[in-house]
């Protein structure tokens, strides 16, 4: 069983007010922060999500090939969180829509330090 998922920051301010944001509107609640690190929980859950500075001192960076998926309630939680995320600074990386052939429903949006995120029901 995995506890928690995290990832790095370049701008811990700014990636945890993003962040509040947007996993507030997907069920979380911010359980700890402190200047470096932050962790919400998921209603019915013992997962978490966390976003760090790294402990080491250097740059934060995002994995080639690395993604966080988020499961959602329906196709319009996934409209309205992606809206959310791109108003909020997210980049684009796939517009809301059937995947798979209509096996699931996906966006795709990159956080503000370039972590690839995805939003899903299915």
């Amino acid at each position: 069983m995995i506890s928690h998922t995290m990832l790095g920051t370049n701008n811990f301010e700014k990636a945890e007010s993003f962040y509040s944001s947007i996993i507030s509107a997907i069920g979380g609640t911010q359980i700890h922060k402190s200047d470096t690190v932050a962790f919400w929980q998921f209603e019915g859950s013992n997962t978490k999500f966390a976003l760090t500075v790294p402990f080491n001192g250097e740059a934060a960076s995002s994995g080639n090939g690395a993604m966080v998926a988020f499961t959602l309630p329906n196709p319009e939680k996934v409209n309205e969180v992606f809206a959310l995320a791109i108003r909020l600074g997210a980049s684009n990386e796939g517009e809301p829509g059937a995947r798979n052939n209509g096996a699931y429903y996906a966006a795709y949006f990159r956080d503000l330090d370039g972590n690839k995120i995805a939003i899903f029901h299915r």
